[in-house]
């Protein structure tokens, strides 16, 4: 919330700037208990556990936290504004499937947010990565096109948020008559975009529209050569997108420790899926694929880049650990860091006891590290 005396517009911009200048640290927040190696078996919803889950964040020390979008779970959007009035400074990732709701609704339904959040907001863009996913909310269309309805999406919804009078629009996908821009967002000019995804149509997406482009765990030359890519098509554009990045961190007190936590990890991921009968399959998306051709180099790569689970699971999710000390987690986050990424997801495979973990030991290590970094630069 902006301070008394400090106007919406000048906060919006100092928060940017502040995050510009620092590191930026996500987590996540799921609906009900459970994970790869637990599987939620109660209800679908846990008011008391999202609470839970959003005050451990928010005195953690994470900036933001995730929330997902998924077909068979609660509806995003609601289980954020529960986390905004349960938390004062925690910011809100929301994960978002353009196609769903009509731009309009949807440029008044984020803005609302917005507002009740106080600019907390940030907006997660997923154009889907499962046809049988996508199906489950009645959207069939094929994987390029998803990518040019999200492009005309969030052309629209940026018409509608930056806008001083009625906005009409007609595109491919969308068609309005004077959409009314008068639920304005709280941040200008308008909530920030995160955006993913490795194929050409929608990294040509992200060179449009991504403040923030989000990268799974990848080893560093392909992370490098990824970021290459989507700085060239961004610059085409006269952008320059911030870079995060997502891993599934395993920490201990010693390297040993640790690297014993990732074995019972993933033994309790393969007992999982094979007590729900679970097969591993080819995965669509381009992330996961990249993933996949990652682990068929090895278990570990870049000393502590552990694929142990993505390879179990096929990849389908950010399923990657860095494996090792607080400290030395913090030097591997460190490496990417100097590639020009600035902002970390990061989520344990225990979510409750990872994201109290992280917090008194992780996100302090991560922390000291960056900052040692800056200063050996600025010297």
């Amino acid at each position: 919330m902006a301070p008394a005396g400090v106007t919406r517009d000048a906060f919006t911009i100092r928060q940017h700037w502040s995050a510009f200048m620092s590191v930026e640290i996500i987590g996540m927040i799921t609906a009900a208990p459970g994970s790869e190696v637990d599987q939620p078996s109660g209800a679908a919803i846990d008011p008391t556990f999202i609470t839970r889950m959003a005050q451990a964040h928010e005195t953690a020390g994470f900036d933001r936290a995730l929330i997902g979008y998924f077909s068979n779970g609660p509806e995003g959007s609601l289980v954020s504004s529960h986390v905004a009035a349960a938390t004062q400074r925690l910011g809100i990732l929301l994960a978002y499937r353009p196609g769903v709701i009509a731009a309009p609704l949807a440029a008044r339904q984020l803005a609302t947010l917005d507002q009740f959040s106080r600019g907390r907001l940030a907006l997660n863009v997923v154009s889907g990565g499962n046809d049988a996913d996508l199906r489950r909310d009645g959207d069939f269309l094929g994987h390029d096109a998803r990518y040019a309805r999200t492009n005309e999406y969030l052309d629209a919804l940026k018409r509608i948020w930056t806008a001083d009078a009625p906005v009409d629009f007609e595109g491919e996908h969308y068609r309005f008559e004077q959409a009314s821009p008068a639920v304005q967002t709280w941040q200008k000019p308008h909530i920030p975009i995160y955006f993913s995804g490795a194929s050409d149509a929608a990294i040509d997406v992200a060179a449009r529209h991504a403040d923030t482009y989000m990268l799974w765990g990848e080893p560093l030359d392909a992370v490098e050569s990824l970021m290459t890519r989507v700085r060239a098509a961004a610059r085409r554009h006269g952008r320059s997108p911030r870079f995060s990045i997502s891993f599934r961190p395993i920490v201990a007190d010693t390297e040993a420790q640790a690297w014993e936590r990732a074995d019972e990890v993933l033994r309790q991921v393969k007992a999982t899926r094979a007590s729900l009968g679970l097969q591993t399959q080819a995965p669509e998306n381009a992330g996961s694929q990249r993933l996949l051709a990652a682990a068929q180099r090895g278990d570990v790569l870049d000393e502590r880049l552990w694929m142990g689970v993505a390879k179990a699971t096929g990849a389908r999710w950010n399923s990657t650990a860095l494996v090792g000390t607080p400290e030395q987690v913090a030097q591997a986050l460190g490496r990417y860091y100097q590639l020009g990424v600035d902002t970390f997801l990061i989520r344990g495979f225990d979510p409750l006891g990872d994201t109290i973990r992280y917090g008194e030991t992780l996100i302090p290590a991560v922390r000291r590290h960056i900052a040692g970094l800056r200063t050996a630069k600025a010297a």
